[in-house]
Protein backbone atom coordinates (compact mmCIF):
# COMPACT_ATOMS: atom_id res chain seq x y z
CA UNK A 1 0.00 0.00 0.00
CA UNK A 2 1.39 3.40 -1.01
CA UNK A 3 1.61 6.37 1.36
CA UNK A 4 -1.27 8.08 -0.45
CA UNK A 5 -3.51 5.03 -0.12
CA UNK A 6 -2.59 4.68 3.55
CA UNK A 7 -3.43 8.31 4.37
CA UNK A 8 -6.61 8.15 2.32
CA UNK A 9 -7.68 5.08 4.26
CA UNK A 10 -6.85 6.76 7.59
CA UNK A 11 -8.87 9.89 6.79
CA UNK A 12 -11.74 7.85 5.33
CA UNK A 13 -11.98 5.67 8.45
CA UNK A 14 -11.82 8.68 10.79
CA UNK A 15 -14.42 10.74 8.92
CA UNK A 16 -16.77 7.82 8.28
CA UNK A 17 -16.62 6.93 11.98
CA UNK A 18 -17.59 10.49 12.88
CA UNK A 19 -20.53 10.44 10.46
CA UNK A 20 -21.80 7.12 11.77
CA UNK A 21 -21.49 8.23 15.40
CA UNK A 22 -23.44 11.43 14.68
CA UNK A 23 -26.16 9.44 12.92
CA UNK A 24 -26.42 7.02 15.82
CA UNK A 25 -26.60 9.85 18.36
CA UNK A 26 -29.28 11.58 16.24
CA UNK A 27 -31.47 8.54 15.51
CA UNK A 28 -35.15 9.42 15.22
CA UNK A 29 -38.52 7.92 16.03
CA UNK A 30 -40.95 10.48 14.57
CA UNK A 31 -41.82 11.56 11.03
CA UNK A 32 -41.15 15.20 11.91
CA UNK A 33 -37.56 14.36 12.88
CA UNK A 34 -37.15 12.01 9.91
CA UNK A 35 -38.41 14.49 7.30
CA UNK A 36 -37.41 17.95 8.63
CA UNK A 37 -35.31 17.34 11.79
CA UNK A 38 -38.19 18.54 13.94
CA UNK A 39 -37.87 22.06 12.48
CA UNK A 40 -35.33 22.90 15.19
CA UNK A 41 -31.95 23.42 13.50
CA UNK A 42 -30.18 26.74 14.35
CA UNK A 43 -29.49 29.03 11.38
CA UNK A 44 -25.64 28.73 11.33
CA UNK A 45 -25.78 24.92 11.51
CA UNK A 46 -28.56 24.86 8.95
CA UNK A 47 -26.46 27.10 6.69
CA UNK A 48 -23.52 24.70 6.94
CA UNK A 49 -25.79 21.73 6.23
CA UNK A 50 -27.28 23.54 3.23
CA UNK A 51 -23.77 24.28 1.95
CA UNK A 52 -22.71 20.64 2.32
CA UNK A 53 -25.98 19.40 0.84
CA UNK A 54 -25.65 21.68 -2.16
CA UNK A 55 -21.86 21.69 -2.68
CA UNK A 56 -21.82 18.25 -4.15
CA UNK A 57 -19.17 16.27 -5.93
CA UNK A 58 -19.73 18.65 -8.85
CA UNK A 59 -18.55 21.63 -6.80
CA UNK A 60 -15.69 19.86 -5.04
CA UNK A 61 -14.45 17.43 -7.68
CA UNK A 62 -15.61 18.71 -11.04
CA UNK A 63 -16.05 22.48 -11.08
CA UNK A 64 -12.39 23.55 -11.19
CA UNK A 65 -11.81 20.96 -13.91
CA UNK A 66 -14.75 22.27 -15.93
CA UNK A 67 -13.41 25.82 -15.65
CA UNK A 68 -9.83 24.90 -16.56
CA UNK A 69 -10.26 22.06 -19.04
CA UNK A 70 -13.88 21.79 -20.14
CA UNK A 71 -14.71 25.44 -20.81
CA UNK A 72 -11.26 27.08 -20.93
CA UNK A 73 -11.47 29.62 -18.15
CA UNK A 74 -13.88 32.45 -18.92
CA UNK A 75 -16.73 30.29 -20.18
CA UNK A 76 -16.56 28.16 -17.03
CA UNK A 77 -17.71 31.17 -15.03
CA UNK A 78 -21.29 30.14 -15.84
CA UNK A 79 -21.04 27.58 -13.05
CA UNK A 80 -19.76 30.14 -10.55
CA UNK A 81 -22.48 32.65 -11.41
CA UNK A 82 -25.31 30.19 -11.81
CA UNK A 83 -24.74 28.00 -8.77
CA UNK A 84 -24.22 30.94 -6.39
CA UNK A 85 -26.68 33.41 -7.91
CA UNK A 86 -29.47 30.91 -7.44
CA UNK A 87 -29.20 31.31 -3.69
CA UNK A 88 -30.08 34.98 -3.96
CA UNK A 89 -33.27 33.99 -5.74
CA UNK A 90 -33.92 31.26 -3.21
CA UNK A 91 -33.42 33.58 -0.22
CA UNK A 92 -35.58 36.37 -1.65
CA UNK A 93 -38.30 34.60 -3.60
CA UNK A 94 -38.95 31.22 -2.03
CA UNK A 95 -37.32 30.15 1.25
CA UNK A 96 -39.18 32.28 3.84
CA UNK A 97 -42.59 31.79 2.21
CA UNK A 98 -42.24 28.04 1.88
CA UNK A 99 -41.08 27.84 5.50
CA UNK A 100 -44.12 29.83 6.61
CA UNK A 101 -46.42 27.47 4.70
CA UNK A 102 -45.07 24.77 7.01
CA UNK A 103 -44.89 21.45 5.19
CA UNK A 104 -42.48 18.49 5.13
CA UNK A 105 -41.73 18.26 1.41
CA UNK A 106 -41.85 20.26 -1.80
CA UNK A 107 -44.54 17.99 -3.32
CA UNK A 108 -46.57 18.54 -0.15
CA UNK A 109 -46.55 22.29 -0.74
CA UNK A 110 -47.54 21.73 -4.37
CA UNK A 111 -50.33 19.35 -3.34
CA UNK A 112 -51.78 21.69 -0.72
CA UNK A 113 -51.42 24.79 -2.87
CA UNK A 114 -52.76 23.27 -6.06
CA UNK A 115 -54.21 19.73 -6.11
CA UNK A 116 -53.54 16.02 -5.61
CA UNK A 117 -52.81 15.65 -9.32
CA UNK A 118 -50.22 18.40 -9.11
CA UNK A 119 -48.78 16.68 -6.03
CA UNK A 120 -48.29 13.44 -7.98
CA UNK A 121 -46.59 15.30 -10.83
CA UNK A 122 -44.35 17.02 -8.28
CA UNK A 123 -43.41 13.66 -6.75
CA UNK A 124 -42.42 12.33 -10.17
CA UNK A 125 -40.43 15.51 -10.89
CA UNK A 126 -38.64 15.36 -7.52
CA UNK A 127 -37.72 11.69 -7.98
CA UNK A 128 -36.43 12.21 -11.55
CA UNK A 129 -34.35 15.27 -10.57
CA UNK A 130 -32.95 13.57 -7.49
CA UNK A 131 -31.92 10.40 -9.32
CA UNK A 132 -30.20 12.39 -12.08
CA UNK A 133 -28.41 14.45 -9.44
CA UNK A 134 -27.43 11.50 -7.27
CA UNK A 135 -25.88 9.71 -10.25
CA UNK A 136 -23.17 12.35 -10.28
CA UNK A 137 -22.54 11.97 -6.55
CA UNK A 138 -22.14 8.22 -6.57
CA UNK A 139 -19.99 8.47 -9.69
CA UNK A 140 -17.73 10.84 -7.75
CA UNK A 141 -17.50 8.38 -4.86
CA UNK A 142 -16.43 5.62 -7.26
CA UNK A 143 -13.83 7.94 -8.81
CA UNK A 144 -12.22 8.73 -5.43
CA UNK A 145 -12.09 5.12 -4.29
CA UNK A 146 -10.69 3.98 -7.64
CA UNK A 147 -7.79 6.40 -7.57
CA UNK A 148 -6.92 6.59 -3.90
CA UNK A 149 -7.71 3.14 -2.55
CA UNK A 150 -7.05 1.08 -5.67
CA UNK A 151 -10.48 -0.57 -5.80
CA UNK A 152 -12.79 -0.71 -8.80
CA UNK A 153 -15.44 2.01 -9.29
CA UNK A 154 -18.13 -0.57 -8.56
CA UNK A 155 -16.61 -1.50 -5.19
CA UNK A 156 -16.14 2.19 -4.38
CA UNK A 157 -19.79 2.97 -5.09
CA UNK A 158 -20.92 -0.01 -2.97
CA UNK A 159 -18.85 1.26 -0.01
CA UNK A 160 -20.41 4.70 -0.41
CA UNK A 161 -23.89 3.16 -0.57
CA UNK A 162 -23.29 1.29 2.68
CA UNK A 163 -22.19 4.43 4.53
CA UNK A 164 -25.11 6.53 3.27
CA UNK A 165 -27.54 3.72 4.04
CA UNK A 166 -26.48 3.61 7.66
CA UNK A 167 -26.67 7.26 8.59
CA UNK A 168 -29.56 8.27 6.29
CA UNK A 169 -31.87 5.38 7.21
CA UNK A 170 -31.08 5.57 10.92
CA UNK A 171 -31.14 9.32 11.50
CA UNK A 172 -33.35 10.67 8.73
CA UNK A 173 -33.13 14.44 8.22
CA UNK A 174 -31.98 15.01 11.79
CA UNK A 175 -29.02 12.65 11.44
CA UNK A 176 -28.29 13.84 7.91
CA UNK A 177 -28.29 17.49 8.99
CA UNK A 178 -25.75 17.13 11.78
CA UNK A 179 -23.69 14.76 9.66
CA UNK A 180 -23.63 17.37 6.91
CA UNK A 181 -22.35 20.00 9.34
CA UNK A 182 -19.37 17.70 9.99
CA UNK A 183 -19.03 16.95 6.28
CA UNK A 184 -18.92 20.64 5.42
CA UNK A 185 -16.09 21.13 7.91
CA UNK A 186 -14.14 18.27 6.30
CA UNK A 187 -14.69 19.33 2.69
CA UNK A 188 -13.87 23.02 3.15
CA UNK A 189 -10.65 22.29 5.06
CA UNK A 190 -9.69 19.72 2.44
CA UNK A 191 -10.31 22.24 -0.35
CA UNK A 192 -8.59 25.26 1.18
CA UNK A 193 -5.35 23.68 2.45
CA UNK A 194 -4.01 22.57 -0.96
CA UNK A 195 -5.24 25.79 -2.59
CA UNK A 196 -3.29 27.88 -0.08
CA UNK A 197 -0.20 25.66 -0.40
CA UNK A 198 -0.20 25.72 -4.21
CA UNK A 199 -0.68 29.49 -4.31
CA UNK A 200 2.17 30.06 -1.86
CA UNK A 201 4.43 27.71 -3.81
CA UNK A 202 3.66 29.29 -7.20
CA UNK A 203 3.51 32.99 -6.30
CA UNK A 204 4.65 33.45 -2.71
CA UNK A 205 1.13 34.63 -1.87
CA UNK A 206 -0.79 32.24 0.45
CA UNK A 207 -4.18 33.76 -0.41
CA UNK A 208 -5.13 31.90 -3.60
CA UNK A 209 -7.66 34.54 -4.64
CA UNK A 210 -4.84 37.10 -4.85
CA UNK A 211 -2.17 34.75 -6.16
CA UNK A 212 -4.62 33.76 -8.90
CA UNK A 213 -4.50 37.27 -10.35
CA UNK A 214 -0.70 37.21 -10.51
CA UNK A 215 -0.53 34.25 -12.90
CA UNK A 216 -3.35 34.99 -15.34
CA UNK A 217 -1.09 36.91 -17.71
CA UNK A 218 1.39 34.02 -17.83
CA UNK A 219 -1.41 31.50 -18.32
CA UNK A 220 -2.95 33.51 -21.17
CA UNK A 221 0.39 33.72 -22.96
CA UNK A 222 1.22 30.07 -22.41
CA UNK A 223 -2.13 28.98 -23.81
CA UNK A 224 -1.58 31.09 -26.93
CA UNK A 225 1.89 29.55 -27.33
CA UNK A 226 0.43 26.03 -27.22
CA UNK A 227 -2.50 26.66 -29.54
CA UNK A 228 -5.28 27.45 -27.05
CA UNK A 229 -7.27 30.65 -26.97
CA UNK A 230 -6.35 32.93 -24.07
CA UNK A 231 -7.67 31.64 -20.73
CA UNK A 232 -9.47 34.92 -19.91
CA UNK A 233 -10.84 35.58 -23.42
CA UNK A 234 -14.62 35.54 -23.81
CA UNK A 235 -16.68 33.40 -26.21
CA UNK A 236 -13.75 31.51 -27.71
CA UNK A 237 -15.76 28.37 -28.42
CA UNK A 238 -18.18 28.77 -31.39
CA UNK A 239 -20.57 26.34 -29.71
CA UNK A 240 -20.45 28.31 -26.47
CA UNK A 241 -21.23 31.91 -27.37
CA UNK A 242 -23.24 34.55 -25.58
CA UNK A 243 -26.55 32.76 -26.13
CA UNK A 244 -25.44 29.54 -24.48
CA UNK A 245 -23.63 31.30 -21.64
CA UNK A 246 -26.88 33.09 -20.84
CA UNK A 247 -29.00 29.93 -21.09
CA UNK A 248 -26.68 27.76 -19.01
CA UNK A 249 -26.20 30.42 -16.32
CA UNK A 250 -29.96 30.93 -16.08
CA UNK A 251 -30.66 27.17 -15.96
CA UNK A 252 -28.19 26.72 -13.11
CA UNK A 253 -29.49 29.78 -11.26
CA UNK A 254 -33.21 29.05 -11.51
CA UNK A 255 -32.50 25.36 -11.02
CA UNK A 256 -30.75 26.10 -7.72
CA UNK A 257 -33.87 27.92 -6.56
CA UNK A 258 -36.01 24.92 -7.50
CA UNK A 259 -34.01 21.98 -6.19
CA UNK A 260 -36.14 19.85 -3.84
CA UNK A 261 -33.25 18.74 -1.59
CA UNK A 262 -32.17 22.37 -1.08
CA UNK A 263 -35.64 23.78 -0.49
CA UNK A 264 -36.49 21.13 2.11
CA UNK A 265 -33.58 22.48 4.15
CA UNK A 266 -35.58 25.60 4.94
CA UNK A 267 -38.28 23.49 6.55
CA UNK A 268 -35.67 22.41 9.11
CA UNK A 269 -35.14 26.00 10.29
CA UNK A 270 -36.68 27.09 13.59
CA UNK A 271 -38.69 29.97 12.09
CA UNK A 272 -39.25 32.09 8.99
CA UNK A 273 -36.56 34.47 10.23
CA UNK A 274 -34.18 31.57 10.76
CA UNK A 275 -34.91 30.37 7.21
CA UNK A 276 -33.71 33.73 5.86
CA UNK A 277 -30.58 33.67 7.99
CA UNK A 278 -29.94 30.05 6.98
CA UNK A 279 -29.72 31.25 3.37
CA UNK A 280 -27.28 34.00 4.38
CA UNK A 281 -25.05 31.56 6.26
CA UNK A 282 -25.22 29.13 3.33
CA UNK A 283 -24.01 31.81 0.90
CA UNK A 284 -21.08 32.62 3.22
CA UNK A 285 -20.09 28.96 3.59
CA UNK A 286 -20.51 28.25 -0.13
CA UNK A 287 -18.55 31.39 -1.02
CA UNK A 288 -15.46 30.08 0.76
CA UNK A 289 -15.16 27.33 -1.83
CA UNK A 290 -16.47 29.22 -4.83
CA UNK A 291 -14.02 32.12 -4.60
CA UNK A 292 -11.22 29.55 -4.33
CA UNK A 293 -12.16 27.22 -7.20
CA UNK A 294 -11.06 29.57 -10.03
CA UNK A 295 -7.60 29.85 -8.50
CA UNK A 296 -7.26 26.06 -8.17
CA UNK A 297 -8.28 25.78 -11.83
CA UNK A 298 -5.75 28.35 -13.02
CA UNK A 299 -2.79 27.15 -10.92
CA UNK A 300 -3.32 23.54 -11.90
CA UNK A 301 -3.77 24.22 -15.60
CA UNK A 302 -0.61 26.33 -15.66
CA UNK A 303 1.30 23.46 -14.07
CA UNK A 304 -0.14 20.95 -16.54
CA UNK A 305 0.74 23.05 -19.59
CA UNK A 306 4.29 23.63 -18.40
CA UNK A 307 4.81 19.99 -17.40
CA UNK A 308 3.39 18.06 -20.34
CA UNK A 309 4.76 20.09 -23.20
CA UNK A 310 8.27 20.48 -21.78
CA UNK A 311 8.90 17.10 -20.12
CA UNK A 312 10.14 13.95 -21.82
CA UNK A 313 7.77 11.02 -21.58
CA UNK A 314 10.32 9.04 -19.58
CA UNK A 315 10.53 11.86 -17.01
CA UNK A 316 6.84 12.65 -16.53
CA UNK A 317 5.84 13.16 -12.87
CA UNK A 318 4.23 10.42 -10.82
CA UNK A 319 0.78 12.04 -10.81
CA UNK A 320 0.55 11.70 -14.60
CA UNK A 321 1.39 8.01 -14.51
CA UNK A 322 -0.96 7.34 -11.60
CA UNK A 323 -4.00 8.92 -13.23
CA UNK A 324 -3.27 7.44 -16.65
CA UNK A 325 -3.10 3.99 -15.02
CA UNK A 326 -6.77 4.34 -14.04
CA UNK A 327 -7.71 5.58 -17.54
CA UNK A 328 -8.54 9.15 -16.51
CA UNK A 329 -5.70 10.51 -18.61
CA UNK A 330 -5.82 9.02 -22.10
CA UNK A 331 -5.09 9.72 -25.71
CA UNK A 332 -7.65 11.45 -27.98
CA UNK A 333 -11.18 10.05 -27.66
CA UNK A 334 -10.17 7.61 -24.92
CA UNK A 335 -7.48 5.82 -26.90
CA UNK A 336 -4.21 4.69 -25.34
CA UNK A 337 -1.55 7.37 -24.87
CA UNK A 338 0.80 7.62 -27.85
CA UNK A 339 3.58 9.93 -28.96
CA UNK A 340 1.93 10.50 -32.33
CA UNK A 341 4.57 12.82 -33.80
CA UNK A 342 7.54 11.01 -32.21
CA UNK A 343 8.99 14.13 -30.54
CA UNK A 344 9.49 12.46 -27.15
CA UNK A 345 6.76 14.38 -25.29
CA UNK A 346 3.00 14.18 -24.93
CA UNK A 347 1.73 17.35 -26.60
CA UNK A 348 -1.17 18.99 -24.77
CA UNK A 349 -2.45 21.67 -27.16
CA UNK A 350 -5.67 23.16 -28.36
CA UNK A 351 -5.11 22.19 -31.96
CA UNK A 352 -4.88 19.14 -34.16
CA UNK A 353 -1.69 17.89 -32.52
CA UNK A 354 -3.28 17.22 -29.14
CA UNK A 355 -2.08 13.86 -27.77
CA UNK A 356 -3.56 13.94 -24.26
CA UNK A 357 -7.11 14.02 -22.89
CA UNK A 358 -7.46 14.80 -19.17
CA UNK A 359 -10.74 13.96 -17.44
CA UNK A 360 -12.33 17.09 -15.98
CA UNK A 361 -13.08 15.30 -12.72
CA UNK A 362 -9.46 14.66 -11.72
CA UNK A 363 -8.17 18.24 -11.52
CA UNK A 364 -8.96 18.96 -7.86
CA UNK A 365 -8.19 15.42 -6.73
CA UNK A 366 -4.83 15.55 -8.52
CA UNK A 367 -4.00 19.14 -7.49
CA UNK A 368 -2.05 18.20 -4.31
CA UNK A 369 0.09 15.75 -6.29
CA UNK A 370 0.53 18.23 -9.14
CA UNK A 371 1.58 20.84 -6.59
CA UNK A 372 4.04 18.45 -4.94
CA UNK A 373 2.21 18.33 -1.60
CA UNK A 374 2.78 15.46 0.86
CA UNK A 375 0.68 12.30 1.03
CA UNK A 376 -1.40 13.36 4.10
CA UNK A 377 -2.77 16.35 2.15
CA UNK A 378 -3.67 14.08 -0.76
CA UNK A 379 -5.53 11.81 1.65
CA UNK A 380 -7.33 14.78 3.19
CA UNK A 381 -8.51 15.98 -0.24
CA UNK A 382 -9.85 12.49 -0.96
CA UNK A 383 -11.78 12.57 2.33
CA UNK A 384 -13.15 16.00 1.40
CA UNK A 385 -14.34 14.74 -1.96
CA UNK A 386 -16.11 11.83 -0.29
CA UNK A 387 -17.73 14.22 2.21
CA UNK A 388 -19.02 16.42 -0.63
CA UNK A 389 -20.45 13.51 -2.57
CA UNK A 390 -22.00 11.65 0.37
CA UNK A 391 -23.54 14.76 1.97
CA UNK A 392 -25.44 15.62 -1.18
CA UNK A 393 -26.34 12.01 -1.92
CA UNK A 394 -27.97 11.63 1.49
CA UNK A 395 -30.05 14.77 1.04
CA UNK A 396 -31.23 13.66 -2.38
CA UNK A 397 -32.12 10.18 -1.18
CA UNK A 398 -34.16 11.69 1.64
CA UNK A 399 -36.13 13.74 -0.92
CA UNK A 400 -36.94 10.55 -2.82
CA UNK A 401 -37.86 8.72 0.39
CA UNK A 402 -40.02 11.49 1.85
CA UNK A 403 -41.78 12.21 -1.45
CA UNK A 404 -42.88 8.60 -1.81
CA UNK A 405 -43.50 7.80 1.87
CA UNK A 406 -45.25 11.06 2.77
CA UNK A 407 -46.83 12.27 -0.46
CA UNK A 408 -47.75 8.93 -2.03
CA UNK A 409 -48.10 6.38 0.77
CA UNK A 410 -49.45 8.58 3.59
CA UNK A 411 -51.34 11.22 1.60
CA UNK A 412 -52.87 8.96 -1.05
CA UNK A 413 -52.64 5.26 -0.14
CA UNK A 414 -52.97 5.03 3.65
CA UNK A 415 -53.97 8.29 5.39
CA UNK A 416 -54.50 6.33 8.64
CA UNK A 417 -50.88 5.14 8.75
CA UNK A 418 -49.19 5.39 12.14
CA UNK A 419 -45.89 7.17 12.73
CA UNK A 420 -44.15 3.80 12.85
CA UNK A 421 -45.68 2.67 9.55
CA UNK A 422 -44.69 5.93 7.85
CA UNK A 423 -41.12 5.64 9.15
CA UNK A 424 -40.87 2.03 7.98
CA UNK A 425 -42.08 2.96 4.48
CA UNK A 426 -39.65 5.90 4.43
CA UNK A 427 -36.72 3.69 5.38
CA UNK A 428 -37.64 0.94 2.92
CA UNK A 429 -37.97 3.55 0.17
CA UNK A 430 -34.60 5.01 1.17
CA UNK A 431 -32.97 1.58 0.90
CA UNK A 432 -34.47 1.01 -2.56
CA UNK A 433 -33.39 4.49 -3.68
CA UNK A 434 -29.83 3.80 -2.53
CA UNK A 435 -29.71 0.67 -4.71
CA UNK A 436 -30.88 2.64 -7.76
CA UNK A 437 -28.42 5.43 -6.94
CA UNK A 438 -25.62 2.87 -6.79
CA UNK A 439 -26.49 1.56 -10.24
CA UNK A 440 -26.51 5.10 -11.65
CA UNK A 441 -23.17 5.79 -9.98
CA UNK A 442 -21.64 2.74 -11.66
CA UNK A 443 -23.18 3.71 -15.03
CA UNK A 444 -23.31 7.55 -15.03
CA UNK A 445 -24.51 9.39 -18.17
CA UNK A 446 -21.51 11.74 -18.19
CA UNK A 447 -18.82 13.35 -16.06
CA UNK A 448 -19.84 14.52 -12.60
CA UNK A 449 -20.34 18.22 -13.29
CA UNK A 450 -22.29 17.61 -16.50
CA UNK A 451 -24.69 15.18 -14.84
CA UNK A 452 -25.35 17.57 -11.96
CA UNK A 453 -25.92 20.47 -14.38
CA UNK A 454 -28.63 18.40 -16.07
CA UNK A 455 -30.45 18.05 -12.74
CA UNK A 456 -30.43 21.82 -12.30
CA UNK A 457 -31.99 22.24 -15.73
CA UNK A 458 -34.75 19.79 -14.84
CA UNK A 459 -35.43 21.63 -11.57
CA UNK A 460 -35.63 24.97 -13.37
CA UNK A 461 -38.05 23.57 -15.95
CA UNK A 462 -40.35 21.80 -13.49
CA UNK A 463 -40.42 23.38 -10.03
CA UNK A 464 -39.26 26.98 -10.20
CA UNK A 465 -42.23 28.40 -12.18
CA UNK A 466 -44.97 26.72 -10.17
CA UNK A 467 -43.31 27.69 -6.88
CA UNK A 468 -42.97 31.36 -7.85
CA UNK A 469 -46.49 31.50 -9.27
CA UNK A 470 -47.86 29.53 -6.33
CA UNK A 471 -46.53 32.16 -3.93
CA UNK A 472 -46.92 35.39 -5.91
CA UNK A 473 -49.96 34.75 -8.13
CA UNK A 474 -52.90 33.62 -6.09
CA UNK A 475 -54.97 32.79 -9.20
CA UNK A 476 -52.53 30.17 -10.50
CA UNK A 477 -54.70 27.07 -10.87
CA UNK A 478 -54.23 23.38 -10.17
CA UNK A 479 -54.66 22.38 -13.81
CA UNK A 480 -52.30 25.12 -14.90
CA UNK A 481 -49.59 23.99 -12.46
CA UNK A 482 -49.90 20.31 -13.42
CA UNK A 483 -49.85 21.11 -17.15
CA UNK A 484 -46.87 23.46 -16.74
CA UNK A 485 -44.80 20.98 -14.73
CA UNK A 486 -45.51 18.09 -17.09
CA UNK A 487 -44.73 20.17 -20.18
CA UNK A 488 -41.56 21.69 -18.77
CA UNK A 489 -40.20 18.40 -17.41
CA UNK A 490 -41.02 16.26 -20.47
CA UNK A 491 -39.73 18.85 -22.93
CA UNK A 492 -36.45 19.34 -21.06
CA UNK A 493 -35.82 15.66 -20.34
CA UNK A 494 -36.60 14.66 -23.93
CA UNK A 495 -34.22 17.31 -25.28
CA UNK A 496 -31.45 16.13 -22.96
CA UNK A 497 -31.86 12.50 -24.04
CA UNK A 498 -31.94 13.58 -27.67
CA UNK A 499 -28.77 15.69 -27.56
CA UNK A 500 -26.49 13.83 -25.10
CA UNK A 501 -23.80 11.80 -26.85
CA UNK A 502 -24.38 8.79 -24.59
CA UNK A 503 -27.94 8.50 -25.95
CA UNK A 504 -28.85 9.88 -29.42
CA UNK A 505 -26.27 12.65 -29.87
CA UNK A 506 -28.62 14.95 -31.80
CA UNK A 507 -27.52 18.44 -32.83
CA UNK A 508 -30.19 20.25 -30.83
CA UNK A 509 -32.05 23.47 -31.60
CA UNK A 510 -29.92 26.50 -32.56
CA UNK A 511 -26.92 24.90 -30.89
CA UNK A 512 -28.47 24.91 -27.39
CA UNK A 513 -26.67 22.32 -25.21
CA UNK A 514 -28.42 19.93 -22.85
CA UNK A 515 -27.11 21.94 -19.87
CA UNK A 516 -28.87 25.09 -21.12
CA UNK A 517 -32.23 23.77 -22.28
CA UNK A 518 -33.65 24.00 -18.75
CA UNK A 519 -34.05 27.76 -19.23
CA UNK A 520 -36.22 27.20 -22.30
CA UNK A 521 -38.16 24.50 -20.45
CA UNK A 522 -38.74 26.95 -17.59
CA UNK A 523 -40.16 29.57 -19.96
CA UNK A 524 -42.40 26.91 -21.52
CA UNK A 525 -43.61 25.94 -18.03
CA UNK A 526 -44.38 29.58 -17.14
CA UNK A 527 -46.29 30.09 -20.40
CA UNK A 528 -48.33 26.89 -20.13
CA UNK A 529 -49.18 27.46 -16.44
CA UNK A 530 -50.30 31.04 -17.03
CA UNK A 531 -52.31 30.25 -20.18
CA UNK A 532 -54.05 27.19 -18.76
CA UNK A 533 -54.80 29.08 -15.52
CA UNK A 534 -56.78 31.63 -17.54
CA UNK A 535 -59.25 28.98 -18.67
CA UNK A 536 -59.56 26.65 -15.68
CA UNK A 537 -61.30 26.95 -12.29
CA UNK A 538 -59.61 29.39 -9.94
CA UNK A 539 -58.40 28.36 -6.46
CA UNK A 540 -60.90 28.70 -3.62
CA UNK A 541 -61.25 32.05 -1.88
CA UNK A 542 -59.71 30.48 1.22
CA UNK A 543 -56.61 29.35 -0.68
CA UNK A 544 -56.25 32.73 -2.37
CA UNK A 545 -56.41 34.40 1.05
CA UNK A 546 -53.85 31.92 2.40
CA UNK A 547 -51.47 32.64 -0.48
CA UNK A 548 -51.90 36.35 0.19
CA UNK A 549 -51.08 35.84 3.87
CA UNK A 550 -47.87 33.82 3.50
CA UNK A 551 -46.21 36.79 1.76
CA UNK A 552 -46.56 39.01 4.82
CA UNK A 553 -44.43 38.28 7.93
CA UNK A 554 -46.97 39.65 10.38
CA UNK A 555 -49.95 37.65 9.16
CA UNK A 556 -50.26 34.12 10.54
CA UNK A 557 -53.94 33.44 11.34
CA UNK A 558 -54.88 31.54 8.18
CA UNK A 559 -51.54 29.70 8.04
CA UNK A 560 -51.97 28.49 11.63
CA UNK A 561 -55.53 27.33 10.93
CA UNK A 562 -54.34 25.58 7.78
CA UNK A 563 -51.68 23.68 9.71
CA UNK A 564 -54.09 22.78 12.52
CA UNK A 565 -56.68 21.44 10.06
CA UNK A 566 -54.06 19.22 8.47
Amino acid sequence: MSDIQLWTLIFAVITFSIYIYIAYASRVSSTSDFYVAGGGIPAPANGAAIAADWMSAASFISMAGIIALGYNGYSGSVFLMGWTGGYVLLALLLAPYLRKFGRFTLPEFVGDRYSETARLVAVISAVVISFVYVAGQMGGVGLVFTRFLGVSPTVGVIIGMAIVFFYAVLGGMKGITWTQVAQYSVLIIAYLIPAVAISARATGMPLPQIGFGQILGDLDQLQRDFGFEAYTEAFTDPAFGMQNMLLITAALMFGTAGLPHVIVRFYTAKSVRAARYSAVWAIVFIGLLYVTAPSVAAFTKLEILETLNDTAISSLPQWFTTWSDVDLITGPEGAALQDLNNDGVYNYTGGAGNEVMINNDILVLASPEIGGLPAPIVGLVAAGALAAALSTASGLLLVISSSIANDVYYKRINPQATEKQQLNVGRITMAAAILVAGYLGINPPGFVGEVVALAFGLAAASFFPILVLGIFWKKATAMGAAAGMITGLVFTLAYMVWTLDIYFGGEGIRGIPATGIGTVGMLVNFAVTIIVSQFTPKPSEKMQALVEEIRYPGRTTLVEKHLEED
